[in-house]
C-alpha cells in the first residue's frame, strides 16, 4: 500500500513504525515529508523510506496521506494538496481541525479525522475516529486496519465526540504519567528507593487497568474492595477527597475539551 506520511513527528514515526511492524506497507513504499532535514535523516536510516520535503511529491501514486502536523500548520498543507486528489485516503490526527474544515479546503470527501494517543508508540495506543460520510466501504476499511495497528481503536458516527475523545484518551496519557510521577515521588518521599517505587507503581497501575477490564466491574465496586473501614487505604482516599482530586480532574478534562474546540476554529 503505498502511503504518504506528511509530517514525520513523534507521533507520525508512530504510525510509520507500525505501517511497517502489521506490513500494511512496505518501507520502499512509504514516502514521509518534514520540513526538518535532521528529522528527514534519522527516519529515513532508520526506517529505509524514502523521505522529501515536498509535500506535493511525498503523495505522488500515493494510496493513503497521513496528514501528522500539528494544528495549526494543517492550513498550509491543505493548501498545498488542494486540486492534487483523486481516489486517496486522507487520515487526519489534527488535534481539534473538523472534517469541514478539512474538506472544504481540500475540495475533497475521501477524509477521516483521528485522534491517536502517546502509547500508540507502543502498538498500545487508542484511536478515536470519524469520517466525512462520502468515504467508501474500502476506505472506511483501509481506515480501521491503520488505526487498529497502533493498538485499540473507536469509531464514532458522530464528529461530536471527537472533541470530547481528544479531552480523554488524546490527551489521557498525560494525567496518567503525572499521576505515576507523584506516586513515586511520594514512595520516595516516605523512604523507598527510587528504582523500587518506580516498579511497584507501574506494575500496581498496569495491573489494576488489566483487572478492571478483565473483572468488568465500576471502578468504585473495585476501589470498595480495596478499601477496608479505618484502614490505609481509606485513610488515603479521605487526603484525595478532601483535596479535590475528582472536580480537578473532571475540570481538567472540560478544559482540554473546550481546548480541542477551540483549535478547530
Amino acid at each position: 500500500m503505498k502511503t504518504a506520511l506528511i509530517g514525520g513527528g513523534t507521533m507520525g514515526e508512530a504510525i510509520l513504525k507500525s505501517l511497517i511492524r502489521k506490513k500494511l506497507a512496505d518501507k520502499g513504499e512509504i514516502t514521509v515529508s518534514d520540513i526538518s532535514a535532521a528529522r528527514r535523516e534519522l527516519l529515513k536510516k532508520r526506517y529505509g523510506v524514502n523521505v522529501t520535503d515536498s509535500n506535493v511529491e511525498a503523495i505522488r501514486g500515493a494510496e493513503v496521506i497521513l496528514l501528522a502536523v500539528k494544528p495549526g500548520e494543517m492550513g498550509q498543507v491543505l493548501g498545498q494538496l488542494s486540486g492534487q486528489l483523486k481516489s486517496q485516503l486522507i487520515i487526519s490526527i489534527a488535534a481539534g481541525v473538523t472534517l469541514e474544515t478539512i474538506t472544504s479546503k481540500l475540495n475533497y470527501r475521501q477524509v477521516v479525522r483521528a485522534m491517536p494517543n502517546t502509547p500508540a508508540q507502543v502498538g498500545k495506543g487508542m484511536t478515536a475516529w470519524v469520517t466525512a460520510k462520502e468515504v467508501s466501504k474500502v476506505n472506511h476499511d483501509k481506515a480501521r486496519a491503520i488505526l487498529a495497528s497502533l493498538g485499540e481503536e473507536h469509531y464514532f458516527a458522530d464528529e461530536k465526540y471527537m472533541d470530547m475523545a481528544t479531552a480523554i484518551s488524546g490527551s489521557g496519557p498525560a494525567y496518567v504519567f503525572l499521576v505515576i510521577e507523584a506516586l513515586i515521588d511520594a514512595g520516595v518521599h516516605i523512604g523507598l528507593p527510587r528504582d523500587v517505587a518506580q516498579k511497584l507503581v507501574l506494575v500496581t497501575i498496569s495491573g489494576s487497568a488489566e483487572a478492571m477490564q478483565k473483572m468488568g466491574k465500576h471502578p468504585a465496586e473495585l476501589r470498595n474492595m480495596v478499601t477496608s473501614p479505618g484502614g490505609t487505604t481509606a485513610e488515603a482516599l479521605y487526603k484525595l477527597e478532601m483535596g479535590g482530586l475528582r472536580s480537578l480532574m473532571i475540570s481538567a478534562v472540560e478544559a482540554a475539551y473546550n481546548k480541542a474546540k477551540g483549535l478547530g476554529k
